[in-house]
C-alpha cells in the first residue's frame, strides 16, 4: 500500500483593502521611503479596519474563499488549525471563530502560537490528522492582525509589519504527492530579542504595563536577522540532505516574507537562484503567520504537478524550520 500523505488540494487569502504606504509612515514616524526600501525591501502593507473586525474575519474571509474555490461543503472540514500570534482573544481559540463564520459547523479547531513559524508548524500538524487516517479534510490558516500589536512611534518595527491571511486545504493522497518532509526547530532562549513582554501570566495587563508601551511587539534587529539567516538555512539544507535532494531540483522556495534581505542571504547561501525564491514582501510587508499561504496564494498558477516546493521559516522564540512537499495538482 503506498503511504498516505497530507496534500495541498487548494489555497486562497484575504488581504485588506487599506493601504500603508512608506509615505503614510513618513507622516507617522522620523523615516522615508528610500531608507525603509533599501532596508526592508517593504513598499506598502495592508491593514485591516473596521468595528469588530480582527484576525478570525481575515481568516474566515480566506476559508470562505477556499471553500468556494475548491468546491468544498464547509460541513465536510473535520479540523481547522490556525496559526497566529494576534487571536482575536486570550481564549477562546481564533480558529473556532473561523469555522463559525466560515459555516464549518462539523469541525473542532485550535490555534498554534510559534510567531512567524505559525503556518508552517500549523500545516505539519494538521498533516499528522490526514496522515493517520483520522480524517479527510482540515484546513489550515496562517492569520495575523499585527497592526493591533505595533508600536506606531517605534520606527523599528512599524515599517515591518502588515495585516493578512492565507488558508490551505489538506486531504488525503496515495499517489506521492503533499507533504514529504520536515525539520522543525525551537530555542526558547531567543525570547530576549523577540517578543511581546506584557499581555501574558507573566506581565499580566495593567496601567503600569499600557504606560511602559509593553503591549506591543519588540524586536532587537540586527541579532533576529542572523538567527533567521543561520535557522532557515541549516534547516533547509539539513531537510535537502536527509531526503538527498539538491537545490537544482527544488522548483520552488516559498519563504515567511521578513526582510528582502534576510531572503535573498538564504538564498545565496543556499546557491537557490533568486528566480526561484517567491517573494511579495513588496507589496504586504511582514504578516508573520500570513506569509507563506499569502506567497503561495499569489504564485498559485506558477505551480506545476510534481513540482517540488519548499518551505521554510523564522519566527520569534526563537522558531523555524524547512518543509518539503510535491505540489499535487495543477492550477485550473
Amino acid at each position: 500500500m503506498s503511504k498516505l500523505t497530507a496534500a495541498i488540494t487548494g489555497v486562497a487569502y484575504y488581504t485588506p483593502p487599506d493601504i500603508l504606504s512608506n509615505a503614510d509612515l513618513e507622516k507617522m514616524v522620523e523615516t522615508n521611503h528610500e531608507w525603509i526600501v533599501s532596508r526592508t525591501g517593504i513598499e506598502e502593507r495592508r491593514i485591516l479596519k473596521g468595528e469588530g473586525k480582527a484576525t478570525s474575519f481575515m481568516g474566515a474571509e480566506a476559508v470562505k474563499k477556499l471553500l468556494e474555490k475548491t468546491d468544498t461543503d464547509p460541513k465536510e472540514i473535520d479540523l481547522i488549525i490556525c496559526g497566529t500570534v494576534t487571536g482575536d482573544m486570550i481564549f477562546p481559540d481564533t480558529a473556532n471563530q473561523i469555522g463559525m463564520k466560515a459555516g464549518c459547523t462539523n469541525s473542532f479547531g485550535f490555534d498554534i502560537n510559534a510567531a512567524c513559524s505559525g503556518f508552517l508548524f500549523s500545516i505539519n500538524t494538521g498533516a499528522q490528522f490526514i496522515e493517520t487516517g483520522k480524517y479527510k479534510k482540515v484546513i489550515i490558516v496562517g492569520a495575523d492582525m499585527m497592526s493591533s500589536i505595533v508600536d506606531y512611534e517605534d520606527r523599528a518595527t512599524c515599517i515591518l509589519f502588515g495585516d493578512a491571511a492565507g488558508a490551505v486545504l489538506l486531504e488525503p493522497n496515495k499517489e506521492g504527492y503533499g507533504i514529504q518532509d520536515s525539520v522543525l526547530r525551537a530555542d526558547g532562549s531567543g525570547v530576549q530579542y523577540l517578543n511581546m513582554k506584557a499581555g501574558g501570566s507573566l506581565i499580566p495587563a495593567s496601567h503600569e504595563s499600557v504606560d511602559q508601551r509593553l503591549h506591543y511587539a519588540y524586536q532587537e534587529g540586527r541579532t533576529v536577522f542572523k538567527h533567521a539567516v543561520k535557522g532557515m538555512v541549516s534547516a533547509t539544507k539539513d531537510l535537502l540532505d536527509q531526503n538527498e535532494l539538491k537545490p537544482e531540483e527544488i522548483n520552488w522556495i516559498i519563504p515567511h516574507q521578513a526582510n528582502l534581505r534576510i531572503l535573498e542571504s538564504v538564498a545565496n547561501m543556499m546557491d537557490f537562484p533568486i528566480e526561484k525564491v517567491l517573494i511579495n514582501i513588496a507589496k504586504y510587508g511582514n504578516t508573520t503567520s500570513a506569509t507563506i499561504p499569502l506567497c503561495m496564494g499569489e504564485n498559485e498558477k506558477r505551480f506545476k504537478k510534481g513540482d517540488k516546493v519548499v518551505l521554510t521559516a523564522f519566527g520569534g522564540g526563537f522558531t523555524w524550520g524547512s518543509t518539503l512537499l510535491t505540489w499535487a495538482y495543477d492550477p485550473k
